[in-house]
Formats: structure tokens, sequence, C-alpha cells
């Protein structure tokens, strides 16, 4: 009788069921790091413009500089993971050292800086971004790889991306659950220590979390031993076309990166209490309910198909939503929850479709280059918040925002234009990409046979 654990020879995959303890604590992982990443993608820029002093022009200077040195860091740093084998495997390594350097380099981003001239502020601003965007690359390529070396049975992988999804959006949405009210409380009215202050308490909370994360998972699926040059990661790139279009269906997210960037100015200024981002927060939770629907959708449907009836969903909600206006709160946060369920959503549709990739590149180059496709994902992250941010930087300025004081009618209704509106076109741009993409789960199945059959023709070709 054949073990759970046992290698099944006809169907070429590793059938296992892994514990419910290892899919919590690599949900962990990801909820624990991107409490760095909703930090940075929700506060930074405030922090910069209203604490530090930074103008919005200069911010977005440094946003662009720093995605401009990812394009060259994020490929390279990819593809010397994918040549790394230890004793703790090959993606582990950096989930056991990483989360230090995540914690220091994100209270870093958040230090007032008073006393300091303008000039210094500026660079250290951007000195600290660029270092953060470096550590947080070594971090998260790993975390998403390991998935694809953790189980390669299809309907286990599916629920490790699914978890590691949900962990990511919960990481992100306790920023603004918690964010807010702990400044105010640690802060005793200065706004720059408690800025600090709730920075460090955060990252109190990540360290253990993500550390816990690196003990209790594990590399099933070994690695051919051969050497991956960076040649071979640029050769991966340019034969996966599919992982281009899932990587710019990712990147659409910019639109909603924006809206998530002015939310506390949003809550601040339109509807006067930036208190809002915490019920925010708790509706950013709550819309995670979507990560149990998509597993069980998934089974029927294509994720091609569902993610064409998300977003064409997206576009009417947010149209009907314009139509009516900011004056209530408590119609504005029923579209809020409305569209924040519909963008969750798409996290896992994506992220499933861009790790069927990987056995695409396998297939076309003979090498899985796991760290360069998911690489692709962190760098395309990083670069929608970055050009999110630079673009907040520049709609700040366009529409006449003036830090601490009552803004214009005409800032307020074009603040209310980008936050209701204006991700409707990131989902007709998703909608338009889905609708020509052709790698769908027909055609990953038929690869994954191609790829058995030509394991199977090697190993025989020997004995014949």
């Amino acid at each position: 009788m054949q073990t759970a654990k046992q290698h099944s020879q006809t169907e070429g995959t590793y059938k296992e069921d892994i514990r419910k303890k290892e899919i919590a604590s690599y949900f962990g992982y990801g909820f624990a790091q991107c409490i760095s990443f909703g930090l940075l993608g929700s506060y930074v820029l405030f922090f910069y413009t209203d604490i530090l002093g930074i103008s919005a022009a200069a911010a977005s200077l440094i946003f662009l500089i720093a995605r401009t040195w990812d394009a060259i860091n994020d490929p390279l740093m990819a593809s010397i993971m994918d040549t790394l084998h230890s004793k703790h495997g090959k993606f582990r390594p950096y989930l056991k050292y990483m989360p230090f350097l995540i914690v220091l380099s994100t209270i870093a981003c958040f230090i007032p800086l008073d006393g300091l001239s303008m000039t210094a502020k500026v660079i250290y601003a951007g000195a600290t971004y660029i270092i953060w965007g470096m550590v947080y690359t070594a971090s998260d390529v790993p975390f998403w790889s390991l998935s694809s070396v953790m189980s390669q049975d299809a309907q286990q992988r599916t629920k490790l991306i699914t978890f590691a999804n949900m962990g990511v959006f919960t990481g992100i949405a306790l920023s603004p659950t918690i964010f807010i009210p702990l400044t105010e409380w640690l802060g005793g009215g200065n706004m720059g220590q408690g800025y600090l202050l709730a920075t460090i308490v955060l990252m109190a909370i990540a360290l253990p979390i993500m550390l816990n994360g690196f003990r209790n998972t594990k590399e099933r699926v070994k690695p051919p031993k051969t050497k991956v040059k960076f040649s071979d990661g640029v050769r991966a790139i340019k034969a996966n076309k599919p992982m281009f279009a899932v990587l710019v269906v990712f990147f659409c997210n910019v639109f909603m990166n924006i809206t998530q960037a002015l939310n506390i100015y949003f809550f601040t200024y339109n509807l006067g209490n930036a208190s809002l981002m915490t019920i925010f927060g708790i509706i950013s939770f709550a819309s995670c309910i979507g990560f149990f629907i998509i597993p069980k959708l998934a089974h029927k449907y294509k994720k091609k198909h569902m993610l064409m009836v998300i977003v064409a969903a997206d576009v009417l909600i947010r149209i009907v939503w314009f139509s009516l206006g900011y004056s209530s709160v408590v119609v504005s946060f029923i579209f809020i929850g409305i569209t924040m369920l519909l963008y969750t959503t798409t996290g896992p549709l994506i992220s499933g479709m861009l790790a069927e990739t990987i056995e695409y590149t396998e297939l076309k180059t003979g090498k899985r280059n796991e760290a360069v496709i998911f690489s692709g994902q962190t760098f395309t992250g990083k670069l929608s918040v970055a050009v999110s941010g630079g673009a907040t930087g520049l709609i700040l300025t366009a529409i006449n925002y003036q830090s601490n004081q009552a803004q214009s009618e005409f800032t307020l209704d074009m603040l209310f234009f980008v936050i209701a509106l204006l991700p409707a076109l990131g989902s007709i741009v998703r909608f338009i990409i889905m609708y020509f993409y052709s790698y769908t789960e027909t055609e990953y199945k038929e690869t994954v046979e191609k790829i058995n059959l030509r394991k199977q023709e090697a190993e025989a070709s020997p004995q014949s």
C-alpha cells in the first residue's frame, strides 16, 4: 500500500498532504513580511510630505530611482538564488536571515530626522528606501518560490499559493487597521515620534512570526543540480510570454495602489477623520473571505474567465459609486467594501497563473528558474507601488494639495475621482489582456505531460 508521501511514477508528481501547521507557518511569513510592505505602501509618502516636509516631486524622484535600480538588482539577485543549495534547502535559508534585515530597514524608513537639512532628509529617505527594496526582494522572492518546492502536487500548490496571498493581503490590511491609532497613542501629539514608535511595535510583532515561517516549512521537491547562470535567467524571461502577460495584469495593481496611498488623504480631508483608516483596515481583513471562494470555483471555471468577470464587475460598481458621490460615509464604505472584496479575489488567481508558467519555462528551456519567475512578481509588485507613489506625488501636486490645511473643493473632488474611478482603468486593461490570454489550465496540463514524457525518455535512453 502506498503512503501519501510516495512518489507517483505514473503521474510524475510528488504526493503529500502538507500539515496545517506548515501551511499556517507559510501563511504567517507572508503576513508578517507584508506588514512592512503595507507600511511602506500606505504611509511612506505621507511620512515624507507631511512629517519630513519633503516635496511630492522629490518623493516621486526617490521612487523612480529606487525602481530603476530594482530593474537591475532583482533579476540578478534571482539568478543568484537559483544557484543556491544548502542543508536548509534552496529558498528556506533566506527566510532564516532576511526577517532581521526587513525589521531594521523598515524602522530606518520612518525615523523623523529632526534637525537635519532638507537635502540631508532627501538623501537619507532615498538611501533607506532603496535598501529596504533590496532587502524585501531577498525575502519575497524566496518566499513565493518556496511554494513550488514545498510540493509538486497541483492541488497542494494551489492551496499554498492561496494561503500565501491571504497572508499578503491580511499583512497589508493590518497597517491601516491599527497603525494610525498606534501613532496617536504612542506619539503624544508628536506625529513623527508616533510613526517611529508604531513602526517599531509592528516590526516587533512581525519578527517572530517570520522566523516561525522558516522553522516550520519544508522543501520536498529537489531541484536538479545544474548550474544556473545569469544568461539562463535572461533566456527564461525571453521564452516565457505567458509570464509577461500575467505580470502586466499584476502590474495593474498600480491603480489600486494609488488609491491605497491616497486613502489617508481621502479620509482626512474628504470624510474629515483620519481614524477612518481603522475601519478601512477592518474591511480589508473582511474582504479576504474571497480567498475561500476562489479555490472552490477553480474546480469548475478557468482562472482566466473568473478574472474577466471580477474586473468587469469592478468597472460597473465604480461607475455607480462615482455617480453617487462621497457625501455619505456609510455609502462610501459600502462601495469600498465591495471593491476591496473584488480586488482581493484577483490575488490568488494571478499568482496561480504565474506559478503555472514555471513549467512553461521548463518546457522551453529545460530549467525551472523558480526564483527568476517569482522575482518578476516581486519586481512588478514593487514597481507598481513605486509608480503609484510617484504618480500620487504628481497627482497631489496637480490637484493643488496643501499639506496640513483645509483643501479646496477642486482638490476634494479630484481626490474622490482618483479613489472611486481611477482603478476602473486598471480593470479594463486586465479584461483586455485576459481576453487574448491563451495559456489556461488546459495548456498547463499539456505542458506538464510533455515535461514528464521528456523526463521518462531521458531516464530510459541510457538503458536502450
